[in-house]
């Protein structure tokens, strides 16, 4: 089994592993595009390792351009927040870590509720073809969804006044509220980012394997470990249903 899997994710020894530069919680502030650190690199690493191979970080701007990758051969694996739209090129395993997705707004709106956030004429701030974007692409038919290119330019529309609500992950958007007093968060998060390994789809030896992997360092306290090295353990949840 296992040397099936390895001849299956990689031809050449070597694990090229996809990462979103744009995930401030999972890639290190500190990072370059050649030299990628923090959470989401190091589970590549781990993995690699796990399978005898060489680690090759391939890195790409947002998770958008890592997803558009898939079928030209750039990447053996790819960490990937799991969403519905992208399972269907994108074969993913089970998350290794859960991340909150919220909304924050003026203390002046009346709403509370993230259902009620759905309302016409409402406009909410997001990242373009985030894991949350794309949530709520499916989900909410009657607010204007205004897509910025990236999570700065999602804070600076909500900032400026352009839209009503910003929707993101949960610590960058604590980070709004202790700068700003004049805003509110709903507390219940609207969707669980669940943070994977994908894999061009098709090999169910695969992502058996991956499975199998999470679990491993989810089981042994590798994952807690992680997240204490990187600071991330009050931000990050790890999933509790293996």
């Amino acid at each position: 089994m296992f040397d099936l899997v390895r001849a299956k994710i990689s031809k050449n020894n070597i694990l090229r592993v996809g990462i979103n530069m744009s995930n401030f919680l999972l890639v290190n502030k500190d990072s370059t595009f050649s030299n990628p650190k923090g959470l989401s690199p190091d589970i590549g690493a781990l993995l690699a390792k796990e399978l005898d191979l060489q680690c090759q970080f391939i890195s790409f701007k947002n998770p958008g351009e890592l997803a558009d990758a898939t079928d030209q051969n750039k990447w053996d694996v790819g960490n990937f927040a799991y969403e519905k739209k992208r399972a269907e090129i994108i074969d993913f395993s089970n998350p290794y870590i859960n991340i909150d997705a919220n909304f924050i707004m003026r203390n002046d709106n009346k709403i509370s509720k993230n259902e009620e956030v759905d309302t016409k004429n409402l406009k909410i701030a997001v990242v373009n073809r985030s894991a949350y974007d794309l949530w709520l692409s499916d989900n909410f038919k009657n607010a204007n969804i205004v897509r910025a290119k990236t999570i700065i330019e999602s804070h600076k529309l909500f900032n400026e006044g352009k839209v009503d609500v910003l929707a993101g992950l949960k610590p960058k958007l604590l980070e709004e509220l202790e700068a700003n007093k004049n805003l509110k968060i709903i507390d219940k998060p609207f969707t669980f980012i669940k943070q994977s390994i994908g894999i061009k789809k098709g090999s169910i030896e695969v992502t058996k394997f991956l499975n199998n992997f999470i679990l491993k360092i989810i089981s042994e306290g590798i994952i807690e470990r992680l997240l204490k090295k990187h600071k991330l353990e009050n931000k990050l949840s790890i999933p509790k249903n293996y």
